[in-house]
């Protein structure tokens, strides 16, 4: 699935990515592998986690692999995305949400791309690609049924509604 959702956001050097769900680590290293290669062109992944403990987690994995100087990771609600550093060439959705969040599609710069499985909590879920094109307007193609985790927050699930 990681291999996938790169291939649909076409990741190449120098892009700056925005990762909603940070978990271990490994998928913002697999990004940060791709767009900001060690002596390559300066790309960059911020990834946003809202569980500490695993924000903690992934910034140490992320430290000892030699990641960390080529992804930020952030402790806060990825529905709301990450507006300090927008506009972003890809933006890569870890968790289900009930529907896009207009504060990402926002945030995606012209002629981006984002990844984000949409549907219900657990199942019927649908991997979706957006693609925004140079005015501004937005493309949307379902890439098969998917099974993740809730995106919590305030665009995504409510705490109380995954309990």
């Amino acid at each position: 699935m990681c291999v996938l959702m790169c291939d649909l956001l076409r990741l190449h050097e120098g892009m700056k990515v925005l990762e909603i769900g940070t978990g271990s680590g490994y998928h913002a290293a697999l990004c940060a592998e791709i767009v900001a290669p060690e002596g390559g062109e300066r790309g960059h992944v911020y990834s946003i986690e809202r569980v500490e403990e695993l924000a903690e987690f992934a910034k140490r994995n992320l430290e000892k692999t030699g990641y960390g100087n080529r992804v930020t990771v952030v402790l806060g609600d990825g529905t709301l995305g990450y507006p300090p550093e927008a506009p972003y060439d890809a933006i890569l959705v870890t968790a289900a949400a009930p529907y896009i969040p207009e504060s990402l599609l926002v945030q995606l710069a012209p002629n981006g791309r984002m990844v984000i499985p949409v549907g219900s909590l657990y199942y019927n879920q649908e991997l979706i690609l957006v693609e925004k094109d140079e005015k501004g307007d937005i493309r949307k193609k379902k890439y098969g049924s998917v099974a993740f985790v809730p995106l919590i927050g305030r665009y995504g699930w409510e705490h109380q509604s995954v309990s």
